[in-house]
C-alpha cells in the first residue's frame, strides 16, 4: 500500500515511517523550492546523494511521500529561495541542512569555509552579506530514519512529589569516565549512567532525581574545535529531537536511542528519575556571522528574532535567540518536549535561559507569553516537572520568583544568600573588616524557611523554590571554600570567562594549602552549606562531586573541560569520605523528618492548643527574635523552630552560627516541649549517634557551624 498525500494538510513534522516508505514535512516558509537529500549508508562525503523536490506545499510547510525510505536511512535538506540578508532570508542551494524533526543524528561539523552560507575565507572572514558558492555536502552531519520501538517492560516512572525530592545535577560523561566499576567500553556513556555501581552511590546519597546536563544532540563552536576543544558542557543544541551520539557506547544510530531509553528504564526501576536540561533558547548556529547547518538555511526570519537589518537579538549570550513568538517555532519547542517524555520516557525539564522563552511582542518577559501557556496546558507535559533557570542576559532579564505555576524556578537567591552568610560574611568577621559588619540573619533566614517573598503568591508552594549553592557553572562546593578569584587560564580565554563575583572564601590561603587548622575550617564550611541546602524549605539540587567535595583547581567555567579536571573521582581521601558520609546522612535526616520537607509556606500560625506555631525563630539567647534583632548588621546566630505537631510529626530546631568563634547559645523553650537530642552538629567531621536528651538550656556551638537538634522525651 502506498500512502496518499493530501495536498492541504500536511502530514506531522519531520520524517514519518508509512507503509511503503515515509512522509516528510518541513517548514521553509519563504523558500522557493526544497529537497530531500537521501545518501547510502556509510557515505560521510555525501557522493552518492539523491535529491527529491518536495512538491507539495502549505502554510509554508513543504511535504512528500518518499518511497522505499525506511530505518537507517540518512538525509538531509537542501532549500532555494531569496538570498536577502537585510530581510533575514539567507536560503542557499549549496548548503545541506539538518532536518529540525530528526530523531537521530550520525556525524559532526567538519569546519570549513563550505559550511557558511555567506563567503568566508580560510580564516572564516568575509562578507556576510554576500553568498557563497561551496557546497556543504560531506561537511554537516547526516540525519537518520529510525524504528522507535522499545520494550519498557512495564517498568512505571517513580511519580516523587517535587517537595520530596533530592536533586542531582550531573554531566553523564563526568559521572563515569574514571568510575573503575564501570567497565571500560561503557564509561562516560549513558549506559555507564545506570550502572549498578552508579545507581547505588545515588541511593546511598538520597538522590531522587539526576538531572542531566545538555543531551540533545549539539556542535561544537568553531572556535573552540580550533583550539583543539570541544563544547563539553553541550549547551550548543542542533537537533531538538536527537540524542548527543558521542554519549553512546555504539556508533549505531539505533543502539544511541535504545542505550539512552535502557538508561531511563534501569534509572526508573531504581526509583530514580530523568529531568534533561534543555536548550530551547537558542541554537548552535551562532550568529548570522555563523554556519547554515538548520534552522537559518530554512528560514532564519521565522527562527529567530531578528532585527530590523536582519541581524540577531541576542538574548542568550550564545549569538541567536530562537523566537517562540513564531507558532512554527513555539510548535517545535513543544514537539520535542512531547517526544522526550512520550518515547523516552524522562519525568521533566530544567529550561536553560527559561526568559528567552517568554519574551513577547515586546522583548519583555511575559508570563502567560503563549508558549508558556501552551507548556502548562498540556495534557502530557503539564504532568510533568518543570522547572525554569528563571534569567537570561537581555534587558531585564532577571525573573526569579516571577514564573506561572506548575513551574519551579532555580532559586539563585537562596545561593547568593547562603553564601554571603557562611563565607562572605564570615571572611570579614575573620578580617575584620569594620566597613562590612555583615548582612545579618533575615535574609538567610527567608530562604532557610521556603523563600516565601519569592514564591508565596499563586498557591505555588515550597515546591517552587529550587535550592542551590553550587551548580555545573561557578565554583564547586570545595572550590568556594578554597579560591576568592577565578582561574580559568586553562579555558584559552586569558582569564576573562566566567563570573568574578563568587562570594567565595578561601580562609586565608588561595588554593591548596597544607595548613591542617585552615582545612579544617574549609571542611566546616563545606559541612554548612550542605547542611543548609539538605534541611532547608523547598528542593534542593546538588552539583555532580560536591557530596565528597571535588575541586575543578578554581575553575568555574569548565564548560570546556572534558578531561579529568570535570571527570568525577572515585578513590577518595578520608576527608572526602567523612564528606560523603555526611551528605549520605544529610538526606536522609531530611526524608526521614517530614518537618524539613513541609508542602506548605509558614506563617508563624498557632497550630497547636498549647500555643505552639509552625515556625518559631528564636536568637542566641533563646529569645523570639525582635524587630531590632532582625535588623541588625552584625548578627551572626539564628535558631529556627519548626514545629512538627500540626503535621503529627517530630518538631525539629536548626542552630546557625555564622560567626567566626565559639559561642553560648540557649536552646529555647516553646510551648510542648521539654528536650533536645542533638542529631548532627556540621563542627564534627563524621555524623555521630543521636546525643543524649537534654533539657532546653546554654549549650556552647563552635564557631561557623550548624546543629541540627530534635524534639524528644527526657524520659
Amino acid at each position: 500500500m502506498v500512502t496518499t498525500i493530501v495536498p492541504d494538510l500536511p502530514p506531522a513534522p519531520g520524517m514519518t515511517l508509512v507503509p511503503g516508505g515515509a512522509t516528510f514535512c518541513v517548514y521553509a516558509g519563504h523558500a522557493d523550492t526544497v529537497w530531500a537529500c537521501l545518501y547510502d549508508t556509510g557515505d560521510t562525503a555525501g557522493t552518492s546523494e539523491r535529491r527529491i523536490e518536495l512538491t507539495e506545499r502549505a502554510h509554508g510547510w513543504w511535504y512528500g511521500f518518499l518511497e522505499g525510505v525506511g530505518p537507517g536511512q540518512r538525509y538531509n535538506v537542501r532549500v532555494d529561495g531569496p538570498w536577502d540578508p537585510d530581510n533575514g532570508h539567507r536560503h542557499n542551494v549549496e548548503k545541506v541542512l539538518l532536518d529540525p524533526y530528526a530523531k537521530a543524528i550520525e556525524g559532526d561539523v567538519t569546519w570549513g569555509p563550505e559550511v557558511f552560507g555567506h563567503r568566508v575565507d580560510d580564516h572564516f572572514a568575509g562578507d556576510d552579506g554576500i553568498i557563497s558558492p561551496l557546497d556543504s555536502r560531506g561537511h554537516v552531519p547526516r540525519c537518520v530514519v529510525v524504528d522507535d520501538s522499545f520494550d519498557w517492560g512495564g517498568v512505571e516512572r517513580p511519580n516523587r512529589p517535587l517537595v520530596e525530592s533530592v536533586l542531582y545535577e550531573v554531566h553523564v560523561k563526568e559521572m563515569t569516565r574514571l568510575h573503575p566499576d564501570v567497565p571500560e567500553h561503557l564509561r562516560g556513556t549513558y549506559a555507564g549512567m545506570a550502572h549498578p555501581a552508579v545507581i547505588a552511590h545515588l541511593q546511598r546519597m538520597g538522590v531522587t532525581t539526576v538531572e542531566l546536563l545538555p543531551v540533545q544532540a549539539h556542535v561544537d563552536e568553531r572556535e573552540l574545535v580550533q583550539r583543539g576543544s570541544a563544547n563539553h558542557w553541550g549547551y550548543n543544541t542542533i537537533g531538538f529531537f536527537a540524542p548527543q551520539a558521542s554519549l553512546a557506547s555504539s556508533d549505531d544510530p539505533h543502539e544511541v536511542l535504545r542505550e539512552f531509553k535502557g538508561m531511563v528504564r534501569l534509572l526508573h526501576e531504581a526509583g530514580i528519575e530523568v529531568i534533561l536540561d534543555v536548550v530551547y533558547n537558542h541554537s548552535g548556529e551562532q550568529s548570522v556571522h555563523g554556519a547554515t547547518l538548520a534552522f537559518r538555511g530554512l528560514d532564519g526570519r521565522a527562527y529567530y528574532r531578528l532585527d530590523g537589518r536582519g541581524r540577531d537579538i541576542d538574548v542568550t549570550g550564545c549569538g541567536n535567540t530562537m523566537d517562540l513568538r513564531h507558532p512554527v517555532v513555539a510548535r517545535l519547542v513543544l514537539d520535542s518536549l512531547r517526544h522526550w517524555v512520550t518515547e523516552y520516557h524522562v519525568d521533566g525539564f530544567r529550561f536553560d535561559l527559561a526568559v528567552a522563552l517568554g519574551r513577547g511582542r515586546n522583548d519583555e518577559y511575559d508570563p502567560d507569553h503563549p508558549f508558556l501557556v501552551a507548556l502548562r496546558t498540556d495534557p502530557v507535559l503539564s504532568r510533568v516537572k518543570l522547572i525554569a533557570e528563571p534569567w537570561d542576559v537581555g534587558m531585564h532579564g532577571w525573573r526569579t520568583g516571577q514564573f506561572p505555576p506548575p513551574f519551579s524556578e532555580w532559586n539563585d537567591r537562596y545561593r547568593d544568600g547562603m553564601r554571603t552568610f557562611w563565607l562572605t560574611d564570615l571572611d570579614h568577621a575573620v578580617t575584620g573588616e569594620e566597613a562590612h559588619s555583615g548582612h545579618g540573619v533575615r535574609e538567610v533566614a527567608t530562604r532557610l524557611a521556603g523563600s516565601d517573598d519569592l514564591f508565596g503568591t499563586r498557591d505555588r508552594g515550597p515546591r517552587a523554590s529550587v535550592n542551590f549553592v553550587t551548580a555545573h557553572d561557578g565554583f564547586t562546593l570545595a572550590d568556594l571554600t578554597a579560591y576568592e578569584q577565578k582561574h580559568n587560564e586553562a579555558n584559552g580565554e586569558d582569564n576573562r570567562d566566567g563570573s568574578s563575583h563568587n562570594r567565595s572564601f578561601n580562609h586565608g590561603v588561595e588554593g591548596p594549602t597544607d595548613d591542617e587548622a585552615i582545612l579544617i575550617r574549609r571542611r566546616r564550611s563545606m559541612r554548612n552549606l550542605l547542611g543548609s541546602l539538605l534541611l532547608s524549605t523547598g528542593v534542593p539540587m546538588l552539583s555532580s562531586g560536591d557530596e565528597y567535595g571535588r575541586s575543578t583547581l578554581g575553575n568555574n567555567n569548565t564548560y570546556n573541560q572534558d578531561n579529568e579536571l570535570t571527570w568525577l573521582r572515585w578513590e577518595h581521601e578520608p576527608w572526602e569520605e567523612d564528606l560523603l558520609e555526611t551528605t549520605a546522612f544529610l538526606s536522609r535526616l531530611r526524608r526521614e523528618k517530614p518537618a524539613l520537607h513541609q508542602r506548605r509556606f509558614f506563617s508563624g500560625r498557632t497550630v497547636n492548643e498549647d500555643g505552639s506555631r509552625d515556625l518559631a525563630w528564636f536568637g542566641a539567647d533563646g529569645q523570639e527574635m525582635s524587630d531590632g534583632a532582625w535588623a541588625d548588621p552584625s548578627a551572626h546566630t539564628l535558631q529556627m523552630y519548626l514545629n512538627g505537631a500540626w503535621i503529627d510529626a517530630e518538631s525539629i530546631l536548626l542552630v546557625i552560627h555564622g560567626g567566626p568563634h565559639d559561642t553560648e547559645v540557649t536552646l529555647p523553650s516553646p510551648p510542648g516541649l521539654s528536650a533536645y537530642s542533638l542529631l548532627w552538629d556540621s563542627a564534627a567531621e563524621r555524623p555521630a549517634e543521636a546525643g543524649a536528651a537534654q533539657a532546653p538550656g546554654p549549650v556552647t556551638v563552635t564557631g561557623s557551624s550548624l546543629r541540627v537538634y530534635c524534639a524528644t522525651d527526657p524520659t
